[in-house]
C-alpha cells in the first residue's frame, strides 16, 4: 500500500515539474520575442486590426468590402470565404464519395474498376498539383468572355469563370441575368476561376478518401444480415438503405470526421491559386504591417475554433447513432 502511494506521489511530482518547465519555457519565449520585436522597432499587439487595410479583395461572401475598411473586416471576409468553400466542398465530396464507394462494391466489372481508378488516381496525386491542374484547365482551355460557351440561355463558361442568373429576393422573385459588358460579364452571379478550381480540387480529392471509408464501412457489416434480408424478399437497394447503411454509419462517422477536418484545413492551399481565403488575406496583412506573430496566431486560432466546432458536431452525431444502436 505504501509503495502504491509513493508511486502516485512520484507521478504527481513529475507531472508538476513537467508543467512548470512548459510554463517557464512559454514565458521565456514570449518575453524573448517581445524583446526582439522591441529591439527591431516592430510594433506588436492586435491594434493594427482597427487600422485601414488599404488593399482590395477580389471575392467576398455576404459582406461588402473595400480598401478603406479595417484589417478586422478583411479578416472577417477571409473567414467567411474559408467557411463557404469548406462547407460546399464537404457537402459535395460526401455525396460524390458515397456514390463512388457504392460503385466500388458493384458487381458490374466496368463500374467497379472505373471507381477504383478514380480513387487511386485522385488520392495519390498531391492536392496542390490538382489545384494547379484545374486552375490551368479553366483559365487556358476556356475561351474569353466575348466567345464564352453558353450551353443554356443565361449560362456562360469562359476563362473569367462561370456566369449564371442570380435570384433577386424581392416580391415578386426575379432573375438577374449576366450580360457581356466589355471584357467581362456584369449582373447575375459569377464563380471565379480560383473558386471553381479550389471547389473542384477539394471536392474530388476528399471524395476519393470518403469513397474508401464508405466501402470499408459497408464491408464491415456482417454479410449474413444482407443474405437474410435478400431471403425475405428485399431488393438490393432496400438492403443497403435500411439494413447495411444504418449499421455502417456508426463505423464511418469517426473517419469521416477526420476527412471533413482535412478538407477544411486543405482549403488553406487556396493561396497557391489566388483565392482570397483567410491565409491569403492574413499573408497580405503581414506583408503590410510586419506583425507576423499576431497574423499566424489569428490563423491558428480561427482554424482551431472551426476544427473543434466540426469535431463537436460530428462527435455529437456519433453519440446519437450509438444511443440509437443500443436502443434498437
Amino acid at each position: 500500500m505504501a509503495s502504491l502511494k509513493q508511486a502516485r506521489f512520484g507521478s504527481v511530482v513529475l507531472q508538476t515539474l513537467l508543467a512548470v518547465i512548459i510554463v517557464l519555457a512559454a514565458v521565456y519565449l514570449f518575453f524573448n520575442a517581445a524583446a526582439n520585436l522591441q529591439r527591431s522597432r516592430i510594433a506588436s499587439g492586435f491594434g493594427f486590426l482597427a487600422r485601414e487595410s488599404g488593399f482590395e479583395i477580389s471575392e467576398t461572401t455576404f459582406l461588402t468590402y473595400d480598401a478603406a475598411d479595417t484589417y478586422l473586416k478583411a479578416l472577417a471576409v477571409g473567414v467567411l470565404n474559408t467557411l463557404r468553400i469548406s462547407f460546399l466542398a464537404i457537402v459535395c465530396s460526401t455525396f460524390l464519395g458515397t456514390a463512388i464507394g457504392l460503385m466500388r462494391l458493384s458487381s458490374n466489372w466496368l463500374i467497379a474498376n472505373l471507381a477504383a481508378v478514380y480513387v487511386e488516381m485522385l488520392r495519390n496525386v498531391p492536392l496542390v498539383v490538382q489545384l494547379f491542374f484545374w486552375y490551368a484547365l479553366i483559365t487556358e482551355s476556356l475561351p474569353a468572355p466575348a466567345a464564352a460557351l453558353s450551353p443554356f440561355p443565361g449560362l456562360f463558361l469562359s476563362n473569367r469563370g462561370f456566369a449564371f442568373p442570380a435570384v433577386i429576393f424581392q416580391a415578386p422573385l426575379t432573375l438577374d441575368y449576366p450580360v457581356l459588358n466589355g471584357f467581362n460579364f456584369t449582373g447575375g452571379a459569377l464563380l471565379s476561376p480560383e473558386f471553381t478550381a479550389l471547389f473542384l480540387g477539394l471536392s474530388l480529392y476528399t471524395a476519393a478518401f470518403i469513397a474508401e471509408i464508405v466501402r470499408a464501412g459497408i464491408l464491415a457489416v456482417d454479410r449474413g444480415q444482407s443474405e437474410a434480408a435478400h431471403a425475405l424478399g428485399h431488393s438490393q437497394a432496400q438492403v443497403i438503405r435500411f439494413i447495411v447503411v444504418p449499421q455502417a454509419l456508426r463505423l464511418m462517422v469517426p473517419p469521416l470526421t477526420s476527412q471533413y477536418l482535412n478538407c477544411m484545413k486543405n482549403s488553406s492551399l487556396a493561396v497557391a491559386i489566388g483565392y482570397p481565403d483567410l491565409v491569403s488575406i492574413v499573408n497580405t496583412a503581414i506583408n503590410q504591417t510586419g506583425q507576423a506573430i499576431e497574423g499566424i496566431a489569428i490563423i491558428m486560432a480561427v482554424y482551431l475554433t472551426i476544427s473543434l466546432s466540426v469535431s463537436a458536431l460530428m462527435n455529437g452525431y456519433n453519440r446519437r447513432l450509438a444511443r440509437r444502436g443500443r436502443t434498437s
